[in-house]
């Protein structure tokens, strides 16, 4: 099983001859894409969204009818590739998968929320949770979060938080285009004396594995 980090939120996850991608939007490096057999998107905003990932793959998408409807409005080109999932469903794109919740974190009161689906991935016998923009638990024990560590939305004693409450040995940095290299460190500082004993915190370069 190999786990890539690539630009701000998106992930690659590969085993056993599938290759996932998740979240490749317009921080995202095009080679993230290069041999997918399947693309998930957690929600529509452009740093998790690209039409332009898109169209340089021609693997299956998974994602929620929110996104769904957003491609058949920008992208009717691939959209015929779109498979709509629900908070809830599991699934099988090459590698089994759960969707976990529905709504996108409060960035303010004012403003509507938009629908937000995390998933579970399944590979070489570990658990993957990508929660997208929110915090919501997977519902069940993971290996290893993806944790957001830098948006408009997230102060650090949530990032903190939500990784102690997830529990998973060990914790990825995503979502990390918005803080400096200063501020990233510490965010690692911080991470490394509160969460729990047993659980660790890494960020990679983008390219760069697990």
């Amino acid at each position: 099983m190999r786990i890539t980090k690539f630009g701000h939120a998106c992930v690659r996850i590969e085993d056993g001859g599938s290759a996932l991608v998740l979240d490749p939007g317009v921080f995202t490096d095009p080679e993230a894409v290069d041999g997918a057999t399947g693309v998930l998107i957690t929600h529509e905003h452009a740093d998790h969204y690209d039409p332009e990932r898109l169209r340089a793959t021609d693997a299956p998408i998974f994602t929620i009818e929110a996104v769904a409807a957003k491609i058949r409005e920008e992208a009717p080109d691939v959209a015929e590739r779109v498979t709509v999932v629900a908070p809830g469903e599991s699934f099988d794109p090459g590698l089994p998968v759960r969707a976990v919740n529905e709504k996108h974190a409060v960035i303010h009161p004012d403003l509507p929320r938009f629908f937000n689906s995390g998933y579970v991935v399944q590979a070489g016998g570990r658990s993957i949770y990508h929660p997208g923009d929110a915090l919501d638990l997977p519902g069940a024990d993971v290996d290893i979060l993806l944790v957001p560590s830098s948006a408009p939305w997230l102060k650090v004693s949530e990032a903190v938080d939500f990784a102690r409450a997830v529990g998973a040995p060990m914790n990825l940095s995503i979502h990390d285009r918005i803080y400096t290299e200063a501020a990233h460190g510490m965010m690692a500082t911080h991470m490394g004396k509160l969460l729990h004993e047993g659980q660790d915190y890494v960020r990679r370069a983008d390219g760069e594995d697990l």
